[in-house]
C-alpha cells in the first residue's frame, strides 16, 4: 500500500482547513504504533474494560441444521455490546496522546456514539455525537445511553437525515475545531489515514479468530462473513487473512427492498468509482457523480459508500460480497435468536442471512466464522413494530 491508497482507493481529498489536522494525525499515529506504552495501555483496556478476547463460539444447532461448522465470533459481548468499542478506545487514547480535550463522531445505529461517548466519559473529555434525525427515532435508545453518558446528541435534517448526512456534519465541525477537537471516525472510511487506522484498531477480531482456530483445531476457517456498511468490523475480520488465499471472505451488504428497486445501501452491487467524505472508493451515485438517497432497515448500514480497502478487496476478486434485503435479514434476526438463544444487531443479522444463503457450498467438515459485530438489544423495537408484534 502506497500512502492512504488500496489499489485505485483511498487517498486523501480534503479541504485545505483539514489537510493539517490529518498530518498532524498520521504523525501522532506513526509515533503511538511504535511507542511500547500505548499499545500496552490499549492491550489492557481491550482486557480489563472492554472484556477481550471475545468469544469465538461453535453454534452446535446452526452447525446442525446448516450442515457446516459454524461458529459465532462473539463481538456482542464486548462492553457497550458491539465491536465499535475497540476503534473507539485506541482513536481516544490518541486523542488525549494529542492534547485534545474534545472528542466528536458521527454515528448511524447508535453503537459507535455509545464507544465513544462511553470513552470520553472514561478518560473525562467532553463529547458531542452527530446523528441523523430519521436514525434518532429508529434508535432512540441509543440515544439516551449516549446522553446518559455525558455526550450532546446532535440530530441532523440535512439530506436523508441519515449516516451519510450526520458524516457530512461531523466534518464540517471538524474543520471548525481543530485545534482541540479529536474527530473519532467509526469506520474503514474517510481519508486518510482513517481508513487505516480504524483497520488496525479493529483487527484485533482477526487476529483472535487467527490465534483460536489454530490452538484448538490446527487449522485456518474455510471462510470468514460479516456485515459490511463502511466496513469496520468486515475489515476487522478479513483484514489478518488476506494473504491465506484459501480462506473465504464473505461480506454482506443491505440490500433494502431489493437492488432491482433502487431502495437499498449495496454499494459493492451497485455502485461506481467517485469520491466523497475525502476518499475515492465505490458509492450509489447518480451520472453526475451526485450521491443518491440509500435505504436500509439497519441504521449502522444505510451509508451510500464503502471503505476504500473493501473495494479493493473487490475489484481485485479476493473479498465477495453479496445484498442481503431487509426482510432476509429480519427472518435471519429471528433465526439465530430461536436457533441459538442469541439475538443479533439486525447488521449482524445480513451476515448470518448470507450464510444461510450460501450454506450448501460448504461442506460437513469445513469451518465457517460469522462475526456478530452487536448484539439486538436496540433493534428489538424496531422490529417487533415491523412484524406487528409491537403497536
Amino acid at each position: 500500500m502506497t500512502k492512504g491508497r488500496y489499489g485505485e482507493f483511498g487517498g486523501q481529498y480534503a479541504a485545505e482547513t483539514l489537510m493539517f489536522a490529518l498530518t498532524e494525525l498520521e504523525q501522532a499515529y506513526r509515533e503511538a504504533q511504535v511507542d511500547p506504552a500505548f499499545g500496552i495501555e490499549y492491550q489492557t483496556l481491550l482486557r480489563e474494560y472492554a472484556g477481550r478476547p471475545s468469544l469465538l463460539y461453535r453454534a452446535e444447532r446452526l452447525s446442525a441444521d446448516l450442515g457446516t461448522q459454524v461458529f459465532l465470533k462473539r463481538e456482542d459481548l464486548n462492553h457497550t455490546g458491539a465491536h465499535k468499542i475497540n476503534n473507539v478506545l485506541g482513536q481516544v487514547l490518541l486523542a488525549r496522546r494529542m492534547g485534545k480535550k474534545r472528542v466528536i463522531a458521527e454515528t448511524g445505529a447508535g453503537q459507535h456514539g455509545v464507544a465513544t461517548a462511553t470513552a470520553a466519559a472514561l478518560f473525562g473529555m467532553s463529547c458531542d455525537v452527530f446523528m441523523g434525525e430519521e436514525d434518532t427515532r429508529r434508535q432512540s435508545l441509543n440515544v439516551y445511553r449516549m446522553e446518559l453518558l455525558g455526550a450532546k446528541v446532535h440530530s441532523v435534517t440535512s439530506g436523508t437525515a441519515t449516516l451519510k448526512d450526520a458524516t457530512s456534519e461531523a466534518l464540517r465541525e471538524w474543520s471548525r475545531c481543530v485545534n482541540d477537537t479529536y474527530y473519532v471516525v467509526g469506520s474503514v472510511v474517510g481519508p486518510h489515514p482513517y481508513p487505516e487506522i480504524v483497520r488496525d484498531f479493529q483487527r484485533v477480531i482477526g487476529d483472535e479468530i487467527r490465534t483460536e482456530m489454530l490452538e484448538k483445531y490446527g487449522r485456518l476457517p474455510t471462510a470468514l462473513f460479516a456485515c459490511v456498511g463502511g466496513g469496520s468490523n468486515a475489515m476487522g475480520t478479513f483484514y489478518p487473512f488476506i494473504e491465506d488465499k484459501g480462506v473465504r471472505l464473505i461480506g454482506a451488504e443491505a440490500g433494502g427492498e431489493g437492488v432491482e428497486t433502487g431502495r437499498h445501501a449495496a454499494t459493492l452491487a451497485g455502485g461506481t468509482t467517485g469520491v466523497f467524505h475525502g476518499m475515492k472508493s465505490l458509492f450509489l451515485q447518480d451520472d453526475e457523480g451526485q450521491i443518491t438517497p440509500v435505504y436500509s432497515i439497519s441504521a449502522g448500514l444505510d451509508y451510500p459508500g464503502i471503505g476504500p480497502e473493501h473495494a479493493h478487496l473487490f475489484e481485485t476478486k479476493r473479498g465477495e460480497y453479496h445484498p442481503i434485503t431487509d426482510g432476509e435479514a429480519i427472518d435471519a434476526f429471528e433465526y439465530l435468536s430461536r436457533m441459538e438463544g442469541i439475538i443479533p444487531a439486525i447488521e449482524s443479522a445480513h451476515a448470518i442471512a448470507l450464510l444461510q444463503k450460501m450454506h450448501v457450498e460448504f461442506k460437513p467438515e469445513d469451518m465457517v466464522v460469522v462475526t456478530l459485530s452487536g448484539r439486538g438489544d436496540k433493534d428489538v423495537e424496531a422490529i417487533g413494530r415491523y412484524r406487528g408484534q409491537i403497536v
